[in-house]
């Protein structure tokens, strides 16, 4: 079965990841459905679209949409799924809901993640100003996830870039809490100075939410 236009994924584990592991006990971080920080963002692909060509086959596995499994309620409180559902292991998802992927197989391809072409992922650094209250510097970060596109203009992983102003949109990723990052708010390379460190808070570790 394939869609004509979007991939056909299922949730990587639940569709809600709201369970933190600290000193060996389970803490519920949320329950509220409406909070899609605590929305499962990893899928498996079950089939993709026959409209495009992608890099993307079947198995592989993808960082999507928060509203994708997202659940809310209507106006008289029925709680109801998002558009995409299909049944509860099989959900339809749009082309641009689909942020990076990672290869299942061992040949040629690579096992890490990428990042489709417009996005990438960018870890936050540690706010170096002790007048400053934020423990992160968020419009500073390192290039971990990146893409041909800016390849082409000279930034690779590792690179610090600065990142333009509330374009920033929280994922966690085998263990590290990124930002979702288009390209075009990517807006200069920075030199390192030498006392840059990157930020992952604590509880970002030992969350269900890691691969």
């Amino acid at each position: 079965m394939r869609s004509v236009f979007n991939f056909l994924i299922k949730p990587t584990g639940s569709r809600y990841n709201n369970e933190v592991n600290i000193d060996g006990k389970k803490l519920i971080t949320n329950t509220d459905i409406f909070d899609h920080k605590s929305v499962s963002r990893e899928a498996e692909v079950i089939s993709t679209p026959l409209a495009f060509n992608t890099p993307i086959v079947k198995g592989d596995k993808v960082i999507v949409h928060h509203n994708i499994f997202r659940r809310w309620h209507n106006i008289k409180g029925v709680e109801k799924n998002s558009a995409g559902y299909i049944e509860e292991e099989l959900y339809s998802c749009q082309i641009d809901q689909v942020y990076a992927y990672k290869p299942f197989t061992n040949g040629d391809r690579k096992e890490r993640w990428q990042a489709l072409e417009d996005y990438c992922f960018v870890q936050p650094i540690k706010n170096k100003d002790k007048y400053e209250l934020n423990i992160e510097n968020e419009l500073v970060g390192i290039l971990i996830y990146s893409n041909s596109g800016l390849s082409s203009k000279g930034l690779e992983v590792g690179d610090l870039v600065g990142i333009g102003p509330k374009s920033q949109f929280e994922f966690l990723i085998d263990g590290k809490r990124l930002y979702r990052v288009r390209n075009q708010d990517i807006s200069i390379k920075y030199e390192y100075g030498g006392n840059e460190e990157a930020y992952n808070p604590s509880w970002a570790g030992s969350s269900k939410r890691t691969n």
